[in-house]
């Protein structure tokens, strides 16, 4: 049986087109599973006078990064995710796993990390949720420019000791991504954002310190209850 939903009265659209964020009445919340990278936790909370409980993963949240050289060619990474039984194409990215970490200093140690790479300049491209029906990871999508070698080559493992890398021109990954391709969704996000703040002079671009107000909570935060 479909569950009731709050009745809202209706208003007038007020600006742009803009998500909604609402803090609505925590009845409790529990870590019903502990990771090693993230949790799922269960939450009951207050919708239109009835009590809802839902399960999600906790997620610390994420940054990632487009790089641009001035060719207008994209980094991109291959390396093996087991979840999906694939070697699928990314860009550099990396979980904000260290508590209250500024993410453009995430996404410069993960540029270095999985592409020996530093980059000049830095802009925010996009934010987005990666599965906001079942976890709260939330991605910020840097754009970095003014890209050189790193002086050392970084030490690889796991996983990322079998990446291979390559350079795309940024019209042959918004390609890829348009005939599905390519399916990771920062590298679709990424490209296809970039492409359109191109078009548009790059007059989108965010500070590298832009607020994020859709930003993970740490792991290391104790929920509220």
């Amino acid at each position: 049986m479909a569950e009731p939903v709050e009745h809202l009265e209706p208003r007038e659209p007020v600006g742009p087109l803009a998500d909604d964020p609402v803090g609505l009445p925590l009845i409790a919340s529990e870590r019903v599973f502990e990771g090693r990278i993230w949790d799922i936790r269960r939450d009951t909370f207050e919708l239109g006078g009835q009590s809802l409980v839902r399960e999600y993963v906790d997620h610390p949240g994420a940054v990632a990064v487009l790089a641009l050289d001035e060719a207008d060619r994209v980094f991109v990474i291959r390396q093996y995710r087991h979840p999906v039984r694939s070697r699928d194409w990314e860009i550099p990215a990396g979980l904000l796993d260290v508590a209250d970490e500024d993410p453009v200093v995430a996404a410069r140690r993960e540029l270095a990390e999985e592409g020996d790479l530093e980059a000049s300049e830095w802009a925010v491209l996009s934010d987005y949720f990666t599965t906001p029906g079942g976890s709260d990871e939330a991605i910020r999508i840097f754009l970095a420019r003014g890209l050189t070698p790193t002086s050392e080559a970084f030490d690889r493992e796991a996983e990322e000791a079998h990446m291979e890398t390559r350079w795309v021109d940024l019209d042959e990954c918004v390609d890829a991504v348009l005939a599905r391709r390519v399916q990771n969704p920062s590298l679709a996000m990424g490209v296809l954002a970039a492409n359109a703040a191109r078009a548009r002079g790059w007059q989108t671009l965010g500070p590298a310190d832009a607020a994020w107000p859709g930003r993970s909570r740490p792991r290391e935060e104790p929920a509220p209850r």
